[in-house]
């Protein structure tokens, strides 16, 4: 299911804004800008809101490569991660904390490999490609 902010950056792709209103239609600009007001107001809190800077990302032609330092202390046994296209989910962290580190690029959530090798969540996801094509839409009258 589709969630607001989703069905929103839809409804942007589609408008016919005016001439320099083009950043409107990159919904990225809006993380950027909470992100950077919320580190103005709260700068302890802004690290946790997405990522505290312990991924290490890099990529190459068709994969993303994740590496998370884990904090000491972490239970194996409770440790869970979650893909989206766009993001992580880390569960199951010393004090029952969440982290969620947003990727670099698009990825496909069901095609991701784990490793947990000396306190580093390693993490491989394939690239989501960019659909280039033109699909017809048929005209009805």
């Amino acid at each position: 299911m589709a969630s607001k902010w989703d069905d929103l950056e839809r409804w942007m792709e589609n408008q016919r804004l005016p001439r320099g209103f083009e950043l409107l239609r990159e919904p990225d600009w809006v993380e950027r800008y909470v992100r950077k007001m919320m580190t103005k107001a709260l700068p302890e809190a802004a690290g946790a809101v997405i990522g505290g800077g312990s991924a290490d990302f890099s990529e190459t032609r068709h994969f993303v490569h994740v590496k998370l330092k884990l904090p000491e202390g972490f239970d194996k046994d409770r440790l869970r991660l979650f893909v989206r296209e766009d993001r992580l989910r880390l569960e199951g962290l010393p004090g029952d904390k969440t982290e969620t580190i947003k990727l670099p690029k698009l990825v496909k959530p069901r095609v991701c490999k784990t490793l947990l090798k000396d306190g580093v969540l390693q993490v491989k996801l394939r690239k989501r490609p960019a659909n280039r094509t033109y699909h017809e839409a048929f005209i009805r009258w």
